[in-house]
């Protein structure tokens, strides 16, 4: 029989069985379908803007300031958009957020067919843009939770993340035909047309958690109570810089071009092939992820400390072979170590403060991306590509450190 949002999901024992836990309701998979199509389309979005901040700029510090208007509204108003999504309909809120991305990338298409690309309004949409994730990132976030229930939790995030990964190769590479064939318009278009099945999708689902309206009242359901909760929960203290440092391992439009370029005098079919390795080895992460039992503070630092050594490894490798095996390596032990600590975080957060948590989880992982990439580049710029590559994973290493006992397996 078909289990819907309404039935929890016991834990199944086999590997397999839990990796299909969260297939099993029917609200998730027709949710699921929906968040796949608009990945690609965002990912295809993302890349075309970037190309084309570089091709009218002609300089790589202007890609910074695309990141900062893309990320840095996370950065600033996280806490306040994670109170918005405790106290909100999600199921409502989503279809609002998801309807101003799809406003957003019909506008950017638009613009550009009748004006061309102009950098100022480039910079302004993905201001826009970024805006709106803001919200709407926990929220997506938090909604899972509400349609699977806890129990399958690992087996929907580790899902999420098989998607996304399958994202970044349909993504770009729609992103470049559509260029060829149509100019950056026809991209843009393709990651407006992409919301339209998850806002299809959400007219069909109705989520059996409720929503605990009564945080309106409560005195610390605000922004304020967001921070106060992290720093008493020594769970949450000690993933959100470990979240921080894990942003610079996925920002690799910053850290692989200098070391493909650089350090391995490679082209950009070299660039191509250490991407393509990290996209393949984070499907496997993923499904690991999902097949695995509730996610463990002990099999999260396992998996942090894993990922650091790969990234040192790879930013080490002395020839392309290995740097490619590296990279691999990179997307299994990354994917799955972020899956896991995702999930930890949100099955150790208190059910009215999730939205919150997950907030700040966002800031932590995407808004500080223009100040520590900035940092990443600066090095890789005038100390050296391996360098700047391998700070990604000492960072990582340095907070795991920190939160070693917060992740004691007494926990």
């Amino acid at each position: 029989m078909t289990t819907t949002a309404a039935e929890p999901l016991s834990a199944p024992r086999r590997p397999l069985a839990r990796m299909g836990q969260a297939l099993r309701g029917r609200d998730f998979r027709i949710w699921f379908a929906g968040q796949l199509m608009s990945a690609s389309g965002a990912l295809a979005q993302g890349v075309v803007l970037s190309w084309m901040v570089y091709r009218l700029t002609g300089d790589a510090v202007w890609l910074t300031v695309l990141t900062a208007c893309t990320w840095g509204p996370t950065l600033l108003l996280g806490p306040w958009a994670g109170a918005l999504v405790d106290r909100s309909d999600r199921r409502r809120l989503l279809m609002a957020t998801q309807a101003l991305m799809m406003l957003l990338g019909l506008a950017l298409a638009v613009a550009t067919a009748l004006f061309g690309p102009q950098l100022w309004l480039l910079l302004a949409l993905a201001t826009c843009t970024g805006l709106v994730a803001t919200v709407d990132a926990p929220a997506r976030q938090v909604f899972v939770v509400d349609l699977v229930g806890t129990g399958a939790v690992a087996s929907a995030v580790g899902l999420w993340e098989v998607a996304l990964n399958a994202s970044r190769v349909i993504g770009p590479g729609v992103a470049g035909a559509l260029l060829n064939v149509g100019g950056p318009s026809w991209a843009f278009a393709f990651n407006a047309l992409g919301y339209l099945a998850p806002l299809l999708a959400l007219t069909r689902l109705r989520p059996a958690a409720p929503v605990d309206r009564t945080a309106e009242r409560r005195p610390r359901a605000d922004a304020r109570g967001g921070l106060a909760y992290a720093r008493r929960s020594p769970i949450v203290r000690g993933l959100l810089p470990m979240s921080a440092a894990s942003g610079l391992i996925f920002a690799m439009n910053l850290t692989v071009p200098p070391l493909v370029d650089r350090a391995l005098h490679l082209g950009p079919g070299g660039y191509g092939l250490l991407m393509a390795a990290f996209g393949l080895g984070g499907l496997p992460g993923a499904l690991l992820a999902a097949a695995a039992p509730a996610p463990t503070p002990r099999r999260v630092r396992t998996l942090a400390v894993a990922t650091s050594v790969a990234v040192l490894a790879t930013a080490l490798a002395p020839n392309a072979f290995l740097a490619v095996a590296g990279m691999a390596a990179v997307g299994v032990c990354s994917i799955w170590f972020i899956a896991t600590a995702n999930t930890l975080a949100q099955l150790r957060s208190a059910p009215e403060m999730r939205g919150r948590v997950m907030s700040l989880w966002g800031s932590a992982m995407t808004g500080t991306l223009p100040f520590t990439g900035l940092g990443v580049t600066f090095v890789a710029q005038h100390v050296g590509a391996r360098t700047g590559f391998a700070l990604a994973g000492a960072a990582l290493l340095l907070a795991t450190a920190a939160a070693w006992r917060a992740l004691r397996p007494a926990d």
